[in-house]
């Protein structure tokens, strides 16, 4: 991927024209998040057939019901980062949202990608009339200090939460939140 690409975000409206090749594309952003590391729910041995399937059989259907609201990054016509907001709460947490899977390809990093994802993000957020929005990321990891400084909060972590990716070791989580005004 050329350093000097323009990046595009915008909300993934899957359709039937695009379907195939953006799920294709997602598929292999989460693929090589996680073997390049990304504690995002999944464990190697990881296939791209797994990945693709994430997308098809548990993201799509969130999407096409409302319930989650994906954004991509595009350089070119390529998929090369995504974010989510999950909008499906309770009838009494109807203010709040959860940004789940900020991945941008390890060949795009260092780009401010996951920068703008988040910043669109909480701009769909306040669009649907969520003043809070929750995360939680691996301690210590490398996307803690991004959630930070986009103005992300500590609200505390849990030792030992989740199985890294990459080995049966266990790693803490760090919840975080941020108040939005609307």
């Amino acid at each position: 991927m050329n350093r000097t690409d323009e990046i595009r975000t915008e909300r993934w409206r899957p359709n039937s024209s695009n379907l195939a090749a953006d799920i294709q594309m997602l598929a292999e952003v989460l693929h090589e998040c996680v073997h390049a590391g990304a504690s995002v729910s999944f464990v190697l041995p990881f296939s791209i057939d797994d990945a693709s399937a994430f997308w098809r059989n548990r993201v799509l259907p969130a999407v096409r019901a409302g319930l989650c609201c994906v954004l991509v990054a595009r350089s070119a016509e390529r998929i090369v980062g995504t974010v989510q907001l999950n909008l499906d709460t309770p009838p009494n947490q109807s203010h709040r949202a959860e940004v789940r899977k900020l991945l941008v390809h390890p060949q795009a990093r260092r780009r401010g990608i996951a920068r703008r994802l988040m910043n669109e993000l909480e701009d769909y957020a306040r669009a649907a009339r969520r003043s809070l929005v929750t995360l939680d990321t691996t301690t210590g990891g490398f996307a803690e200090p991004l959630y930070l400084s986009v103005g992300y909060v500590r609200a505390g972590a849990i030792p030992r939460y989740a199985r890294r990716a990459d080995s049966p070791e266990l790693e803490g989580t760090t919840l975080m939140y941020k108040e939005l005004t609307l």
